[in-house]
């Protein structure tokens, strides 16, 4: 008890305004539903969702389409369809395989095809179980081990001219010299918030809510007891994004590609844009598209939030489990968190970035669990 309560007094110093338990506010009038899926169908639409045969960070052998299923569950007191994401953990010993045919630490991601910005995210999850199954987990409601989580993320890789890798290049109008990826003439541009993911070094008490901007990255951790009880519960996030004025900023220093303006001139402090497009609104008038808060909300009351390094791009909602080394053992055969629906309503903000990543992350391993080139 007493290291719960220093943990809420750590949580209040360094978020005073989070105001955990607050009320889940009603939707927008203007919030449009984008997304809506129960598995009634009893299939994966393949319109809304494919799934991943991909190596997934390290100390782990990836995820893969076989470990995504849709079975039966009792949810609210009734029985229906539900998607479950296995995890296959340290002991497993089964049939199916991951990254170069291994068969332990292989887990199960199903990601939108669709390209979510400002909005709000409504998940209905169940992390473990209350009952236990043979080759299970000690404790099958915190599947020690593994990471039962929900996400958006987006990624696009961009090349400059090598010779030219400390300045910006008006041929590459989104390389940026501030952000080099691995030494490269490269970057990346990442967007991504969690909300949230369970289970780093065993702990699914404390709760991962993180987000990715770029090369930055913010790790908040958050005390969630309620949702580790084998039950389900509705995770609901939401999502702002806004237009932040750059008085500053002039023609000359800007470069239009994909329907948006970017930065071109190193004298622009980093710091000010992160990376991120600008919007032109006249001559010599700009703002930028920039991320401003996401809340999260279980069972209707607020637990958590991030306010700092929030996205402004779109990306793809993706739910599941996997097992990197970060987790610790996964002293078990199998284990899973099972997904009751999903609801995603789009807002429209003006701060959002639609269109600069697209398509589907590839896949990058054969069924034979052999890497692509």
């Amino acid at each position: 008890m007493l290291i719960r309560v220093m943990l809420l007094l750590i949580t209040a110093l360094l978020w005073p305004g989070l105001s955990r338990g607050e009320e889940l506010p009603p939707l927008p009038s203007d919030a449009k539903l984008a997304l809506e899926e129960d598995w009634s169908s009893g299939k994966i639409d393949e319109k809304k969702w494919y799934v991943y045969r991909k190596k997934w960070g390290n100390g782990n052998h990836g995820v893969v389409p076989e470990n995504v299923t849709i079975g039966k569950d009792v949810v609210d007191g009734k029985e229906k369809n539900v998607l479950i994401c296995t995890a296959h953990g340290d002991q497993y010993d089964g049939d199916v395989i991951g990254w170069w045919a291994n068969k332990t630490r292989v887990g199960g991601v199903i990601v939108s095809q669709k390209h979510f910005a400002s909005g709000r995210f409504e998940m209905v999850v169940k992390v473990g179980d209350q009952e236990k199954h043979p080759g299970g987990p000690i404790d099958p409601k915190r599947p020690r081990g593994c990471i039962p989580a929900l996400w958006t993320y987006s990624y696009r890789w961009v090349e400059g001219d090598k010779a030219r890798q400390g300045e910006f290049q008006a041929e590459t109008p989104m390389y940026n010299p501030h952000i080099p990826a691995y030494g490269l003439a490269a970057n990346e541009y990442w967007s991504e918030l969690d909300f949230p993911e369970f289970g780093k070094a065993g702990n699914f008490e404390n709760a991962m809510y993180n987000t990715f901007l770029q090369n930055r990255h913010d790790n908040r951790f958050f005390e969630v007891p309620q949702a580790v009880d084998g039950e389900y519960h509705t995770f609901v996030t939401q999502w702002r994004t806004h237009l932040r004025a750059m008085p500053e900023i002039r023609d000359d220093q800007v470069m239009e590609s994909e329907g948006f303006y970017w930065i071109q001139d190193k004298s622009v402090p980093f710091a000010e844009y992160l990376g991120n497009p600008l919007k032109k609104l006249g001559e010599n008038k700009y703002a930028l598209y920039e991320g401003k808060i996401a809340k999260h909300y279980i069972d209707g009351k607020k637990v958590a939030e991030n306010d700092k390094w929030v996205p402004a791009i779109a990306a793809q909602l993706n739910m599941g489990v996997w097992l990197p080394d970060w987790a610790g053992p996964a002293d078990w055969k199998t284990a899973s968190m099972k997904i009751a629906s999903v609801k995603v309503w789009q807002y429209g903000d003006e701060g959002d970035v639609i269109g600069v990543m697209k398509g589907r992350n590839p896949d990058s391993f054969a069924k034979d669990g052999t890497p692509f080139k």
